[in-house]
């Protein structure tokens, strides 16, 4: 990124920082979801923009980080929408979530590194059945959403 703007190591420190004791649904700390976004992020051929969003993409949704430090911080604009568009906000329906998605150039391709870790079925395999369903369902829902049903 420009001199002007974190580095994608500065972006990575904020994010662990961020998110420094919070664990998944499985019980792994949360640093191994949001490395794994941005690695998925950089493997689908992500900017240096959608891997910092890949990085900080659940600070805002899961109150780690505000909206306003989000405005405020040293980051490209295209991050900070990418952030926004992928912070579900409280009571949101599911159909105004994805559509602000697909409308905001660079959010899909995050969104999709975000649901194939959180499907992966190794990842499923260790939760109770029933939430694996559950999430399974949701996140399956999210692909049709999306447009991305057979991807990962």
């Amino acid at each position: 990124m420009e001199d002007q703007y974190l580095s994608l190591s500065e972006v990575e420190a904020i994010a662990r920082r961020a998110h420094q004791g919070q664990v998944d649904k499985n019980g792994h700390p949360y640093g191994e979801h949001i490395a794994a976004v941005a690695r998925g992020t950089a493997a689908r051929g992500g900017s240096e923009a959608q891997i910092a969003a890949g990085w900080l993409h659940d600070t805002v949704e899961d109150g780690r980080l505000s909206r306003e430090w989000l405005a405020r911080a040293a980051l490209p604009e295209a991050t900070k929408a990418i952030v926004d568009a992928l912070t579900r906000r409280p009571d949101e329906p599911v159909e105004a979530y994805t559509a602000r998605i697909l409308a905001t150039p660079g959010a899909l391709l995050v969104k999709r590194a975000d649901l194939a870790h959180n499907s992966d079925p190794a990842r499923l395999a260790a939760l109770d059945p029933a939430t694996a369903e559950r999430l399974a369902a949701k996140y399956a829902r999210m692909r049709e959403l999306l447009g991305l049903t057979g991807d990962s």
